[in-house]
């Protein structure tokens, strides 16, 4: 149980960036509606196409023989199954990543100004926005720089050494399934977190004391705290880290919790 944990733990990477629909919701028409439906939508159809993949994988390839590289095993699963789909999927991998990074980039930007508009970082860099573009150029290209280094730092660490194991056992210090592992230790306490927020908001505060407002949000949260659990050490131990640093941030910025971190006022409407 404890590999399973650990695996799904990493799996759940997969979902990570359906959120971020919501953080364009205010360049969408009729947001109410057509933020919900895409989130739920997007999450329906990644769980489908995730469950479908790992099951013809493991149809193909035998149990018993290691993949060359873990990073890229689809891709070898591909070749095994067709020679000429190891190169296609190689390359949709490739054209994917850029489409992904693009979407992760910009919705992080824009996340970035909303808590630059709201004070929560400096509003004079993060909450600018061009005025010959219309967008929050500064979280752009401090997203990208950020991204970039990230990246150069993965290459060269895979080229110095080939030992990246996920888990409790020997791990390199940038590798991609740590790397994975610590981006979902911060997703994975906000679904927590959003789960608990539906409890509390229907079951508690609205008294829509029904058998649904109970178990999904509790499930959920169960859920999700499992999967953060099965997390390996390091990836613990640098997201408490990163963890403390926002939190020193928070009591900082508010002077020991006594003011405001952020303003969740809506932005008045174009004319009003």
């Amino acid at each position: 149980m404890r590999a399973v944990f650990g695996a799904t733990s990493i799996a759940v990477l997969s979902y990570i960036g359906f959120d971020g629909i919501s953080t364009l919701s205010e360049e969408a028409e009729n947001p109410r509606r057509n933020i919900l439906l895409a989130t739920v939508l997007t999450c329906f159809a990644i769980g489908i196409l995730s469950a479908l993949e790992v099951y013809a994988a493991q149809l193909i390839w035998p149990a018993s023989k290691p993949f060359p590289n873990t990073d890229t095993a689809f891709a070898y699963v591909a070749g095994h199954a067709w020679a000429p789909l190891f190169a296609v999927v190689g390359f949709t991998l490739l054209v994917a990543n850029f489409g992904s990074g693009m979407g992760a980039q910009i919705g992080a930007a824009r996340l970035l100004y909303g808590m630059g508009r709201s004070k929560a970082l400096p509003e004079s860099f993060f909450g600018a926005v061009d005025a010959k573009r219309h967008v929050p150029r500064n979280n752009v290209l401090f997203v990208g720089v950020l991204a970039l280094i990230g990246a150069l730092l993965v290459e060269v660490t895979i080229h110095r050494t080939t030992v990246c194991k996920v888990g409790d056992g020997e791990s390199t210090l940038f590798c991609y399934g740590l790397g994975a592992e610590m981006l979902n230790f911060g997703a994975l306490i906000a679904f927590m977190g959003v789960n608990l927020a539906a409890f509390v908001h229907y079951f508690l505060r609205q008294n829509q004391r029904t058998f649904l407002n109970l178990a999904a949000p509790l499930a959920g949260f169960l859920i999700c705290l499992a999967l953060w659990l099965g997390l390996s050490t390091p990836a613990k131990i640098a997201g408490v880290i990163w963890l403390a640093v926002g939190i020193g941030f928070g009591a900082w910025k508010t002077r020991g919790f006594r003011g405001t971190l952020i303003n969740f006022d809506l932005p008045e409407e174009d004319g009003e």
